[in-house]
């Protein structure tokens, strides 16, 4: 059996203990846990000194991906290059691969020449995340966005976030079969309705866990794979190797046609 690479947003430890004990502490125990891809959040809070973090997360056989929250085109549909190159900046200064920011407000038949100059060469590459926003997370508005770069020659990914497409109704397997050539990056997280009535992330159930090894076999082969969901308990890197071990797994070639749980996800 194939173990597929396994990457993991700190966000999933809770806002309280990422602030409390920094990003940096949980180095050791995504890398003693077999993870291969440390995903830092800006909204978390960094360090000043980045390149010690980019030296601490390479000591342990890390690769990292930075996630910013900002949206790439402003309510008024405006670039928003100087947000992009300052997140670009910081990225790179953490050692990190792949940038990961949401659409925002895409306007139809941008000019994307000033994208495509401010990626270029830039050794980080972008990644476009469907969000839980109308403007950065339905599918017709990726679709635009991604079919225009690809008509410009912008070099971009997409992250595909399977619980996101939820928060504004929109079709998983609709959304896999017009933007899973674009995958370079998958966040799983099983979503269930708060006391409240609200949509929260959660560990996955064997119905979630059907449901993304069904996503991992529509997209490229192997595809880095991000838990984003919970991981709570007495003993994290117990909690942390378990969930790691049982996403590694997920994706191995499949000879037969798949049925799929529901269209409606």
């Amino acid at each position: 059996m194939t173990l597929h690479p396994v990457s993991i947003s700190l966000s999933s430890y809770g806002a309280d203990l990422v602030h409390q004990r920094g990003q940096a502490w949980f180095i050791d125990l995504l890398a003693d846990a077999g993870v291969s891809t440390i995903e830092l959040r800006e909204e978390l809070g960094l360090p000043d000194d980045k390149n010690a973090l980019a030296v601490a997360i390479k000591a342990r056989g890390l690769n990292c991906v930075y996630s910013s929250p900002m949206e790439l085109w402003a309510t008024d549909g405006t670039l928003q290059a100087s947000a992009l190159a300052a997140a670009q900046a910081h990225a790179h200064a953490c050692g990190a691969r792949y940038l990961k920011v949401s659409l925002g407000f895409f306007p139809a038949h941008q000019d994307l020449t000033t994208l495509r100059t401010l990626l270029g060469d830039h050794p980080v590459r972008l990644l476009i995340e469907n969000d839980q926003t109308p403007q950065g997370g339905q599918i017709e508005r990726l679709v635009q966005f991604f079919d225009a770069a690809r008509a410009a020659g912008v070099a971009v990914g997409m992250t595909f976030d399977i619980g996101n497409w939820q928060w504004q109704a929109q079709s998983l397997f609709d959304a896999l079969e017009q933007l899973g050539q674009c995958v370079e990056y998958v966040h799983c997280k099983g979503v269930q309705l708060n006391a409240a009535g609200k949509r929260v992330a959660t560990a996955p159930t064997l119905r979630d866990l059907h449901l993304w090894e069904q996503v991992l076999q529509r997209v490229t082969p192997g595809v880095l794979r991000a838990i984003e969901f919970p991981l709570q308990g007495d003993d994290l890197s117990h909690v942390t190797r378990t969930q790691v071990a049982a996403l590694a797994r997920l994706g191995q070639p499949h000879q037969n046609p798949l049925r799929e749980v529901t269209a409606d996800v």
